[in-house]
């Protein structure tokens, strides 16, 4: 028997044993098998959906903890087995160990979301679902007990703190916020900020940098700094990431710029790393664009991304 397909019809020759009703009626039946089974493929997904550690390899991961918040509002610590340790609660999702060497050797020590609001600025991001912003943050001790908060002291009475925070070696604590405002130049009638505050352990701010007020600084070139001021959104930076320099060898070689108590952060939507010099609030190092060339939320397909989070220096 001659064998066909959607690619190779039947041969001439068998066509001309048929007749046109049984041919035009194979023929439909072969597409219809055919397209039966790619909408089959196509909407085939997973039967099996894996829970708790899925690998693990001593060899290869070290033996360690794992601290995450996950959907259920908990601050999660679980060993490399996937077995739970310890929890706290977490309005949020980004529940942070605080390193006793900067918390008075204090252990099991965690920054969570103590409390949410309903955002008034959050609307400004396209594609925003979770209109929830941090009303009040908190250090909670290994029993749960709240030590240390920030939030009704904070301007506008809210946190409004995202992605990161860190504490301080003389007690404070740097908190990366948003901040809803106009910024002169910029297309939007408001952008949605990025500031820090360093906040004491009253929870007064005692320091705040905001970063409309050095784009000057960040290495952009003419037509960068023109595509971030007509950016459609007014989420123009992103920065979602925080972190102290701390020691490192670049300093060490005399590199002042990576002085310790200097802060090192990203912008994702603006696309470059940069450090903040605490003693003059300036940027000291311009730092990377990761994909050189144009911010990529201010031109839409033509932009690149690095993706970058969580950079620390090495």
């Amino acid at each position: 028997m001659t064998k066909f397909s959607i690619s190779k019809p039947f041969p001439a020759r068998g066509l001309a044993l048929m007749s046109p009703v049984l041919h035009t009626t194979l023929r439909g039946a072969a597409y219809t098998l055919a397209s039966g089974l790619l909408a089959v493929t196509a909407s085939a997904s997973p039967s099996i959906y894996p829970t708790g550690t899925t690998r693990y390899d001593p060899a290869k991961a070290f033996n360690s903890f794992v601290l995450f918040t996950g959907g259920d509002n908990i601050a999660h610590l679980i060993d490399m087995n996937g077995n739970s340790v310890h929890e706290w609660k977490d309005a949020a999702s980004h529940s942070t160990l605080i390193d006793p060497a900067v918390n008075g050797g204090k252990l099991g020590h965690v920054f969570v979301t103590l409390e949410t609001t309903e955002g008034k600025g959050t609307g400004l991001v396209p594609g925003q679902i979770n209109r929830r912003i941090a009303k009040t943050i908190g250090e909670l001790d290994w029993e749960g007990k709240t030590v240390w908060n920030f939030g009704d002291k904070a301007p506008g009475g809210a946190a409004q703190q995202h992605h990161d925070w860190a504490r301080l070696p003389n007690g404070n604590t740097v908190v990366l916020a948003n901040w809803v405002h106009p910024v002169k130049g910029f297309k939007q009638p408001q952008v949605l900020d990025d500031v820090i505050y360093e906040a004491n352990p009253a929870g007064e701010v005692v320091w705040k940098w905001v970063a409309s007020e050095h784009l000057s600084e960040f290495g952009f070139t003419p037509a960068e700094l023109k595509l971030v001021k007509n950016s459609a959104i007014a989420d123009y930076l992103h920065v979602n990431n925080l972190k102290v320099v701390g020691p490192n060898h670049w300093f060490a070689a005399g590199d002042k710029r990576f002085a310790p108590d200097n802060l090192l952060f990203d912008a994702r939507n603006a696309n470059f790393i940069a450090i903040i010099d605490r003693k003059t609030d300036k940027i000291a190092w311009p730092g990377a664009t990761l994909c050189r060339g144009l911010p990529r939320r201010t031109i839409g397909a033509q932009g690149a991304e690095a993706g970058r989070s969580d950079q620390r220096p090495a």
